[in-house]
């Protein structure tokens, strides 16, 4: 008895189009959720009112261990009298930058010395 089979067929290439689309799916999330330089140029214009930023430097930097203002270290309550001097109204822009993991509790309270001083404009930097 003998048993007959198929002709054997030809081995199928398999198709690369599922493939292909899942990469240029992978390609597109991660060109979207990627994250372009940090040191891109900052306006300090306020939303609205498009006033530049204007006067000596302001820059009050927040670490977990100081407060600093335009790199000098400063007490938390003489904060406010020192920026006096450098500022013109108390609309001018204030910038904040907290680094070396500082807390947000220190951000907080430094944004609430300013706040009661009378300065609302504060504009956080990463």
């Amino acid at each position: 008895m003998m048993f007959v089979f198929a002709s054997p067929r030809t081995g199928r290439k398999p198709s690369l189009t599922p493939m292909i689309d899942v990469v240029f799916l992978l390609l597109v999330f991660f060109m979207l959720a990627a994250r372009f330089g940090t040191d891109m140029a900052l306006s300090l214009s306020a939303a609205g009112i498009g006033t530049d930023y204007s006067g000596p430097p302001r820059m009050i930097g927040i670490t977990t261990e100081a407060t600093t203002l335009n790199g000098v270290e400063i007490n938390l309550k003489e904060l406010a009298a020192a920026l006096e001097t450098l500022t013109e109204t108390s609309e001018d822009i204030i910038v904040l930058r907290p680094r070396d993991g500082a807390s947000l509790q220190h951000l907080t309270d430094v944004t609430d010395v300013l706040m009661q001083a009378g300065f609302s404009r504060l504009v956080l930097v990463e």
